[in-house]
């Protein structure tokens, strides 16, 4: 049976799509060399993008092929990507059932959304359409809490986390012990960091979380000023400053076994 969406995913994201894509940083450029390196992906090759959101991690896979198929199931992110890359095919569908044939693709890759499909029925079906000894790439960025003040925001925003699947607890990586479908192959992390005012790549960043974006706009504005806050006594930044948001970006490459 196919498996329902989480309510922080289905009504987050599903109200906060146009926010997600203003705010969320974009992918370091040595991705675009570790992938090319490691993928050895050729111009013709198909790659399907898994969870595609509003397309943060496209320009990244535009520059390995042309031939892209953009998948995800929130009808809002889908509107925002087809916006941004209407050269891209597209297809609203759950991870768990996707419309595609057999073996089509020579990679998939899951840019910040795999956590969200972590289940064995998705797997399969990823398994199902990648073509024999191809990859599966997974990829997130995550703030580098071992800058105080980004650990001090994290430590604030946690208790309002509950079951919202998320990278950090490593959740996801228990689907693939359960089954001998992939092989990890490859594991590699880069630093970057996001540029902004303080406002836009952190007090907004944090709002367009999952379980924040989901919650009534007053609590999610009374949020807005204690990041405001919070970022103010650590760095005498106030909300118009610019800052540089630390982020640890987590790349995993998978190969199709059988």
């Amino acid at each position: 049976m196919t498996q329902s969406l989480h309510p922080a995913a289905q009504q987050g994201f599903g109200s906060g799509a146009s926010l997600y894509q203003q705010v969320r940083p974009s992918y370091p450029q040595e991705v675009d060399t570790f992938l090319q390196d490691q993928l050895k992906v050729l111009p013709n090759s198909h790659i399907v993008d898994l969870g595609s959101g509003t397309g943060k991690f496209l320009p990244h896979l535009l520059k390995l092929t042309t031939q892209l198929t953009a998948v995800e199931p929130i009808a809002s992110m889908l509107t925002e990507l087809r916006q941004l890359y209407p050269q891209v095919a597209t297809v609203q569908a759950r991870s768990e059932q996707l419309p595609l044939p057999t073996q089509c693709a020579d990679l998939v890759s899951c840019a910040q959304s795999f956590h969200w499909f972590a289940n064995l029925q998705s797997l399969k079906e990823i398994h199902r359409i990648l073509k024999p000894q191809a990859h599966l790439l997974l990829i997130w960025n995550q703030r580098d809490i071992l800058v105080n003040w980004v650990n001090a925001l994290a430590e604030m925003i946690l208790p309002f986390e509950g079951d919202t699947p998320r990278f950090h607890n490593q959740d996801w990586r228990q689907v693939f012990a359960d089954t001998d479908l992939f092989q990890l192959c490859h594991e590699q992390q880069f630093h970057h960091r996001h540029v902004g005012t303080v406002e836009q790549v952190v007090s907004k960043r944090l709002l367009s979380t999952s379980f924040i974006a989901a919650m009534p706009a007053a609590q999610q504005q009374q949020l807005k000023t204690q990041f405001e806050q919070l970022i103010l006594e650590y760095t005498g930044l106030h909300a118009q400053d610019t800052i540089e948001f630390p982020y640890c970006t987590h790349v995993f490459i998978y190969q199709k076994i059988g």
